[in-house]
């Protein structure tokens, strides 16, 4: 982490500092901001004290973060174009980072203040988009190409399906429940218990389900919100001093070698396909001094960058060993393989068997692109999980109460958290990003409408509110951030 601030004039320093601190805020906030919903059912069903059950419940974030991986915090930084990826400098990224992270910062802010429980996941990603588009506009390329609508519409998918999924299968579990055992405990609210059992607390098995699924779904929060805080401070890193970060540095030889060899079979790849992809890809057209002195990745380019890749690597066992100009034209070289490759896997004609052979050429490829250094995993970590530990009350409140027409009862606890954890689990599995919020407020909303109580009308519409406003106030806000932005930095 000291090579981070080797080198650097004293302006770049400060803009790195604050910029790191905007993320960490980020993500702070979202902690007490969607985690409030990880330990809304057991505070609300007094399984846990307050006390204990936010303090587990950001160990428990904080284990997610550590434990997660990088596969969705990777899906949010190609929600950027590859032009925009490739083509870092020190005056874009600061624009880019601080208007994002001022519009998520913003409206996680506000949402939080009155109690909604909006999505930090829809913040972020609409702040993105914002900037993709923003750039667009200002660089004069198509809006088509401003930000990656494939990625965009997975996520968005992933975004719009989750809840309606949330809504369904926790109603699912809890007539499950009832059909099972109609007449335990568990169909009581805390109200009830308390004045018909004279009993405090759940019964002991609820209880401890109920725990349970709320450190599962902290955990899973954590691991899936966790790493888009650290695809932030990537796009900083890359954005703002990219001879440290464009690669990572501390791959070994073996780790290059394999990089190389992917290369080389990709090349390989393409030959053997030459029938199917020999127009897409320009084959035996190109030669090496086509590539143009402003780089753009360009499918008709493929064989020229391919060469120029291993041209670049030859004979290199570490990356410190490149000048910092090299490593950024070896990142853009393979950025934009992948992106061929991406495009080249969708196309018809290709065999199953050749685009799984082609996917597992794209992992070896960005495998020293696509990485975190351990402190910015432990730093994000821990923001997240102090952030739960404070300001979980407002939203506390609306998931218990607010929601339905009567109280959650014990079972529609537990159906909804078991359906939020599993849920986000499997959204980390495919490395999408899903919304904790969304998937959990649903569920509890699935389990009224299953258990006959009704929903609070002018509750649900506030939610519903947010959740269609959240993309375009917050596209729009980080937007206008990024094109004034662009006015004083660039």
């Amino acid at each position: 982490m000291i090579d981070l601030f080797s080198g650097l004039d004293a302006w770049v320093l400060v803009s790195l500092l604050l910029a790191l601190t905007f993320v960490l805020a980020f993500e702070f906030i979202n902690g007490f901001h969607d985690t409030a919903n990880a330990v809304a059912t057991v505070i609300y069903t007094k399984a846990m004290p307050p006390h204990l059950a936010v303090f587990f419940s950001g160990v428990f974030n904080f284990l997610g973060v550590l434990l997660g991986g990088v596969g969705v915090a990777y899906a949010i930084v190609h929600l950027l174009p590859v032009e925009l990826l490739i083509n870092v400098n020190t005056g874009h990224g600061l624009a880019m980072v601080f208007s994002l992270l001022a519009a998520a910062i913003a409206w996680n802010l506000g949402t939080w203040y009155f109690g909604i429980p909006a999505s930090s996941s829809h913040t972020l990603i609409g702040s993105i988009l914002g900037v993709g588009l923003a750039n667009a506009l200002i660089s004069d390329i198509p809006l088509g190409d401003g930000v990656n609508w494939q990625k965009a519409i997975d996520i968005g998918m992933s975004l719009v399906l989750s809840p309606m999924a949330g809504f369904a299968v926790a109603a699912l579990v809890l007539l499950g429940l009832k059909w099972w055992r109609p007449l335990s405990k568990m169909h009581k609210t805390p109200e009830q218990r308390r004045k018909l059992d004279d009993k405090k607390h759940p019964p002991f098995w609820n209880r401890l389900v109920l725990v349970i699924s709320a450190m599962a779904v902290s955990f899973v929060h954590g691991s899936n919100d966790g790493q888009k805080g650290i695809g932030l401070i990537m796009l900083v890193l890359i954005g703002i001093v990219p001879a440290q970060f464009v690669l990572d540095l501390n791959s070994t030889t073996y780790q290059i070698e394999r990089t190389r060899d992917a290369t080389l079979h990709l090349s390989q790849f393409y030959q053997r396909n030459e029938a199917t992809l020999g127009e897409f890809l320009a084959l035996g057209k190109a030669q090496d001094g086509d590539l143009p002195e402003q780089f753009s990745c360009n499918p008709q380019q493929t064989e020229p960058t391919i060469n120029a890749l291993l041209h670049s690597l030859k004979g290199v066992t570490e990356y410190r060993s490149l000048t910092p100009e090299k490593r950024i034209e070896v990142r853009r070289y393979l950025l934009c393989l992948d992106d061929t490759a991406k495009k080249v896997g969708k196309l018809p004609g290709l065999q199953a068997r050749e685009k799984a052979d082609l996917d597992k050429l794209r992992k070896d490829l960005t495998a020293t692109t696509e990485y975190a250094p351990f402190w910015v995993i432990i730093a994000v970590a821990l923001a997240l999980g102090l952030g739960t530990m404070v300001g979980w009350k407002r939203v506390v409140l609306t998931i218990g109460e607010k929601i339905g027409k009567q109280g959650m009862t014990y079972a529609q606890g537990m159906s909804a958290q078991i359906t939020a954890a599993c849920a986000i689990g499997m959204a980390n599995i495919f490395s999408l990003p899903v919304s904790t919020t969304h998937v959990l407020s649903s569920g509890v909303a699935g389990t009224m409408v299953a258990n006959k109580s009704g929903l609070q009308g002018g509750t649900v519409r506030t939610i519903l509110l947010a959740w269609v406003l959240t993309l375009p106030a917050t596209v729009g806000l980080s937007a206008a951030l990024f094109w004034l932005a662009t006015k004083f930095i660039v």
